[in-house]
């Protein structure tokens, strides 16, 4: 179908735009710093709210996982909820109440009573903090990426996209930090027994910044010219934005199961299948996360000047190739420590490729009036199913089956999906304006 020629409006000033990329990112620091936080202390959380008397290290850990994954699947639900928020009364408002949910739930974490001392209702309470953790991320992800990209100057919807990944990226640093820190400066006993309640606790502050940053937001030029558009406008139908859903997903679970299974739950899997030490397996995904970040902005960039389906196949591409010499890498007690090192941080460094474009593919797979809707359930569906369930879904393989490949092959098989989805791309959508 031709499209009618449109007047291109004016460019957002300069300071409004940083304002706004500014405004969005830390949001999406908090809410992945909190995330990184969960999955790097996850066998500490284990022995303290899932390990009744007589049950074993392995089926807490597998709890803990549980509890992990149920936040991810109430993501869906905070998309379409605060989703259809950002949609109708706009980004700004959104976006201030999901970071205050999220700042709530997660300081309430590092305040809770364990197992050792309320019993059963421990694990009850937690994992009701991480279903309103998982509503407002829900919301976040929408809501941040809408205001991002339609605050973005022309041509750079790609850079400013990927600033929602690259803040993942130093959320979950800042996670592994402050994790390896604590490991280095308290006891064992210390950290298990009270050190893990400090990086919860530390959301308090950070999410107070983020709150006034965003109340000094101004509401997006796209939304605005949504609102003053014709009302007898007939909005995009359902069965389009389901099927834009469902693709959208499908060329980004690639990234959400690769980035989970290197970037949060390798930790546990290298203490767990390989015997390695709590501080070993965190220097090991701070090496993955550094690769990561280091990656995002330069895809981002990329994707702007050679498109998103370029950059995003080649990252795809890579996991397929390169997932299973990766972790038989890390198995081999013979390799060197610095080779070992190299190539958790070429992995982070790949799914990057994936993450920088994504944001911005998205965006522009949904017209403004459905918009946050839309690419906020694309995304909580497929971290849902294969992020969430990620942790789970190894620590429960390995387990049954032995085999320490299991890794590998999960993120390897998502990202082959996402290779034939994203081969559906043009290759001229970050060139057209958003709908």
């Amino acid at each position: 179908m031709t499209e009618p020629a449109l007047r291109l409006p004016a460019p957002p000033p300069p300071a409004r735009s940083r304002r706004a990329l500014l405004a969005g990112s830390v949001g999406n620091f908090v809410e992945w710093y909190e995330f990184g936080v969960y999955g790097y202390f996850a066998t500490v959380i284990a022995a303290n709210f899932f390990t009744p008397e007589g049950g074993s290290d392995v089926e807490a850990l597998v709890r803990t996982y549980a509890s992990f994954a149920l936040a991810f699947f109430f993501r869906p639900v905070g998309a379409v909820l605060f989703g259809r928020l950002g949609d109708r009364i706009g980004r700004r408002p959104t976006l201030i109440l999901v970071i205050g949910l999220m700042t709530l739930a997660t300081t309430m974490i590092g305040l809770l009573p364990t197992y050792a001392t309320v019993g059963a209702a421990a694990p009850w309470l937690l994992t009701l903090l991480r279903v309103l953790q998982g509503l407002s991320a829900g919301g976040e992800f929408g809501g941040a990426v809408s205001l991002m990209t339609e605050f973005a100057p022309p041509g750079r919807r790609g850079l400013y996209g990927s600033w929602q990944s690259f803040t993942v990226a130093l959320g979950l640093l800042g996670g592994a930090g402050a994790a390896a820190l604590l490991a280095t400066v308290l006891s064992e006993a210390a950290l298990n027994d009270w050190g893990w309640r400090i990086p919860f606790l530390l959301t308090l502050p950070l999410g107070l910044v983020a709150l006034w940053l965003r109340l000094r937001l101004e509401e997006t030029p796209s939304f605005r010219r949504a609102e003053a558009a014709d009302p007898a406008t007939p909005p995009p139908g359902r069965g389009e934005v389901a099927r834009a859903i469902v693709l959208g997903a499908t060329r980004i679970m690639g990234w959400a199961a690769a980035g989970y299974t290197f970037l949060v739950v390798l930790p546990s899997y290298l203490q767990s299948a390989l015997g390695a030490s709590f501080r070993e397996a965190l220097l090991a995904t701070v090496l993955a996360n550094l690769g990561f970040a280091a990656s995002i902005i330069p895809a981002g960039l990329l994707s702007d000047r050679l498109g998103r389906r370029t950059v995003m196949l080649s990252g795809a591409g890579l996991v397929v190739l390169l997932a299973l010499p990766l972790i038989d890498l890390l198995q081999d007690t013979g390799a060197p420590a610095a080779a070992k090192g190299a190539a958790v941080l070429v992995a982070g460094a790949v799914v990057g490729l994936m993450a920088g474009p994504g944001p911005a593919m998205l965006a522009e797979m949904f017209p403004t009036r459905v918009r946050c809707t839309g690419l906020g359930v694309a995304y909580a569906l497929s971290n849902a199913v294969f992020s969430g369930c990620a942790g789970l879904i190894v620590t429960e393989l390995v387990a049954r089956t032995g085999d320490t490949d299991i890794p590998a092959y999960y993120a390897a098989g998502a990202c082959a999906v996402s290779v034939l989805a994203l081969l559906t791309l043009r290759g001229d959508d970050h060139r057209r304006p958003l709908r």
